[in-house]
């Protein structure tokens, strides 16, 4: 990546808001690049998460960098995040500088997340379905799936700090072309130990024509090993 300051827009997964990307955003930072941490709609601590939609997030993303002017912009998303950013790199292509999916879905065109690994999808519906709100949420039983890399009592912490997902980002699909179409360079940048993915991050990443970088830790291991994945991201 060139030596130019870049501003780093970073969009979390499921259950998350931007502060699981604080610690690689202040590297990124000491750098000498700007960064910007993304919590979109339903995902912050008390928000409301029936009516919302898959195009509101898309919406959100693209809102925030053409309100605050944000040029040179390199877009990354993580796990399910790829959802969003790809929808926002079609509004806001003249702005990026890259795009990359960092231990994320890279979408296919109208094929929602639930859909992509068809042992959990039923079992997604379900919860989906009998939540009030239409919200689903993770047990602790799945956080080490999340972290591997952390001892217990950091996982509990880890899972104090997660919202329920409000489901139709689950349910939604996007009907927009994969971002090679835009012209921009795209990269993937894959955790060793990720175990949460729908599919294999190789996998993922192939369908976009890409090998990924690799970087140590697992899923979520902007939190674990900041060094490490700010050093992956300045390097793609």
């Amino acid at each position: 990546m060139s030596d130019i300051a870049m501003t780093f827009v970073l969009v979390p997964g499921a259950w998350e808001g931007g502060w699981s990307w604080q610690p690689v955003a202040r590297r990124l930072r000491a750098a000498g690049h700007k960064a910007v941490t993304i919590t979109l709609p339903g995902l912050a601590d008390g928000d409301r998460r029936t009516g919302l939609h898959l195009s509101d997030t898309v919406d959100h993303i693209a809102d925030t960098i053409e309100r605050r002017d944000l040029r040179n912009v390199v877009l990354v998303g993580h796990s399910w995040g790829g959802y969003p950013i790809t929808g926002a790199a079609h509004r806001v292509a003249d702005r990026l500088a890259k795009i990359i999916y960092y231990n994320a879905v890279v979408p296919a065109r109208g094929v929602p997340l639930i859909d992509e690994n068809q042992d959990y999808a039923a079992m997604l519906r379900a919860a989906i379905d009998a939540s009030p709100d239409g919200s689903i949420s993770v047990t602790f039983e799945q956080v080490p799936v999340l972290v591997p890399d952390l001892p217990e009592a950091a996982q509990r912490l880890f899972y104090e700090l997660l919202v329920p997902q409000p489901g139709a980002y689950f349910l939604e699909a996007l009907d927009v072309d994969d971002v090679t179409t835009l012209g921009l360079p795209v990269a993937y940048v894959l955790s060793e130990n990720d175990l949460a993915l729908a599919r294999p991050g190789e996998e993922l990443a192939a369908r976009i024509g890409l090998t990924p970088l690799m970087v140590p830790g697992g899923h979520q291991s902007m939190l674990t090993r900041p060094d490490e994945v700010a050093e992956a991201l300045l390097k793609c």
